[in-house]
């Protein structure tokens, strides 16, 4: 998740939000992006958007874009004892967007981009952030990446 606000002097300025997992939760204290898994049937870019929603409260008018990072994950995770496989996306979100978290997490905060991608642990966050900040940040870039929020592409 980001949101792109303005200096003094009318400068992009983006920002990532990072939330903290939650104590009584596999890694708590984890300062992380949005993650979890898809339900029966779901396609997986409208199963970001519930995570999305689900965990930030993020969801509608909150959402400014919606963008594939060609960005796919994987790593070992021990509690299932597999290879776990993550699609990764981005949601930039209006300036004046606020969490409202849920009970996996309990603290959120944005962060300048540099600060975010040295907040987060996992090789795997530090590639979204960089993607954020190359590709989404860059206005003739960033539409190339853009879904609907039906998880299609949108027409260019």
């Amino acid at each position: 998740m980001f949101r792109v606000g303005r200096t003094s002097r009318d400068i992009a300025r983006p920002e990532i939000l990072l939330i903290r997992r939650a104590p009584g939760r596999i890694l708590p204290g984890l300062w992380q992006c949005v993650s979890g898994s898809l339900e029966p049937g779901e396609r997986v870019a409208v199963g970001a958007l519930r995570e999305l929603a689900e965990e930030t409260g993020f969801a509608g008018a909150d959402i400014e874009g919606f963008y594939d990072l060609d960005l796919v994950n994987q790593f070992h995770e021990p509690s299932v004892d597999g290879i776990v496989t993550a699609a990764v996306f981005a949601v930039r979100l209006r300036t004046d967007a606020e969490p409202r978290l849920s009970h996996e997490h309990d603290d959120a905060n944005w962060h300048e981009v540099d600060e975010a991608h040295q907040q987060v642990i996992w090789p795997g966050y530090r590639a979204a952030i960089e993607r954020i900040r190359d590709d989404l940040s860059d206005p003739a870039r960033a539409p190339w990446f853009e879904l609907d929020l039906d998880g299609g592409r949108k027409p260019r």
